[in-house]
């Protein structure tokens, strides 16, 4: 007998197929109404989709007086029949055998009763909250991004390394990190920390194998509690050898159009549904990706449209200074309107690595900023040269030993190469309307709690 998901039955387009058989589908229940003349009629969902399904079940059914007890979070297997509510033109259940999987004891003490629950509240019970249809929407949403991330890198030949969680080197040089260690002890004799960044790693097969990439988890020990930060997080890094900047920038580009149409595709009701809760009711910012809408501009442009601004007038903005967030919301969302690649910044306010341009002031690297997200992408040529890499390590005071397996790309078959990172929760974050980091990744990690 066919066991069938929801997403399924929503699919069919010939009912006739299925007369007269029966069909079995597992779930929970999401809600329930019981009629006087012995009819129940039960809403269940299986995580497949955002849509409930309706099981009809008349009292002749033997355990009938068990399950008009069943509540909100109980699981139920079902046999019976589908059917279409002429009415209403959607499936249905007509249960002919329902078997009780998972019952709720204290259904009074159930975190999840159905009313309104705060996202600071079900921060709390991360391990319960998938079972509510918003965070179903946004799971669903992040595993249809994730997936398409490999499947489009991989349609490129780009190689898939899994690049170490734990390491002796701090990418960016400067960087707050996890120290590992045992019984108070550096475990292998050495300090270790979690990683920030899998780049680093990636550079030496890249000198090799041409096309490579990871998606894996980045850790940083900053005390921040902003709406965008967490102490653990996902990234996509992207190696490619032989490349300019104008290919980093259109493979990044590409990456999220393939990705967003995708989600559109195959999300579009977990989208509306997180439209709807936003009061929005348009999906223009996740089309403007798709058709690559994005403003392409230089750092001292940026710089000389904000110094022309009169609000800024007493904030000393001169060429050198770090682009802030509250720079980053007036370009995208009030200036520009739009989605910047911003290239080119000076070379002291960007990390030891990124390859110095003619002009020996900037680097060759992009962000690009998305409107009240910021930062979803950073990338750059990195510096393949020996003696201008150990100027860079020099400039930035850090220990030049402790870089020497990267030092030695450089010096055995150096090659011009780039790359970028993406930060999945952001992009998700822009995706979904949520305004909290911590409200898109399963368990999220933040100064003062690391509960699950």
């Amino acid at each position: 007998m066919k066991i069938l998901s929801i997403s399924e039955i929503l699919k069919i387009k010939n009912i006739k197929k299925f007369k007269n058989k029966n069909i079995i589908i597992i779930g929970w229940i999401k809600t329930q109404r019981h009629s006087k003349i012995g009819i129940s009629f039960i809403d269940i969902n299986d995580g497949s989709c955002i849509n409930n399904i309706q099981i009809i079940i008349k009292k002749n059914i033997k355990n009938y007086s068990k399950i008009i007890k069943l509540t909100s979070g109980c699981s139920i297997k079902i046999k019976g029949l589908i059917i279409k509510n002429k009415k209403k033109k959607n499936y249905e259940i007509n249960a002919n055998h329902i078997k009780i999987l998972g019952n709720i004891k204290n259904p009074k003490k159930y975190p999840l009763s159905p009313k309104y629950h705060s996202l600071e509240f079900l921060r709390k019970i991360s391990h319960l909250r998938p079972r509510t249809t918003l965070f179903g929407a946004i799971t669903r949403i992040r595993n249809t991004f994730i997936f398409n991330l490999h499947k489009y890198l991989q349609k490129k030949k780009f190689l898939l390394i899994n690049t170490p969680i734990i390491t002796s080197l701090d990418t960016e040089g400067h960087s707050k990190m996890f120290v590992v260690k045992y019984n108070n002890n550096n475990f292998f004799n050495k300090k270790s920390y979690l990683s920030v960044s899998g780049q680093l790693n990636l550079e030496s097969y890249v000198c090799s194998l041409s096309k490579v990439y990871n998606i894996g988890p980045i850790f940083r020990a900053e005390n921040s509690n902003t709406k965008k930060h967490l102490s653990e997080f996902w990234m996509l890094e992207t190696e490619l050898a032989f490349c300019k900047l104008k290919e980093i920038i259109n493979l990044s580009k590409n990456i999220l159009s393939y990705c967003s149409k995708k989600i559109l595709k195959n999300n579009k009701k977990d989208i509306y549904h997180l439209m709807n809760l936003n009061n929005l009711n348009n999906i223009n910012h996740i089309k403007n990706i798709i058709k690559k809408k994005f403003i392409e501009i230089d750092y001292y442009e940026i710089i000389n449209i904000l110094k022309k601004e009169k609000i800024f007038k007493k904030n000393n903005i001169k060429w050198g200074i770090n682009i802030s967030t509250e720079y980053e919301k007036f370009l995208t969302e009030k200036y520009f309107k739009s989605a910047l690649i911003i290239k080119n910044y000076p070379k002291n306010i960007k990390p030891f690595y990124m390859k110095i341009n003619k002009d020996k002031k900037t680097v060759s690297c992009i962000d690009i900023i998305f409107p009240n997200i910021g930062e979803i992408i950073g990338g750059s040529l990195r510096e393949n040269k020996i003696n201008k890499l150990d100027k860079n390590i020099k400039r930035n005071k850090l220990n030049k030993e402790k870089y020497n397996w990267y030092r030695d790309l450089r010096k055995y078959g150096t090659i011009p190469h780039g790359g970028f990172g993406l930060g999945i929760e952001r992009f998700i974050m822009y995706i979904t309307k949520i305004k909290n980091i911590r409200d898109v990744i399963p368990f999220p990690k933040y100064p003062n709690y690391s509960n699950f």
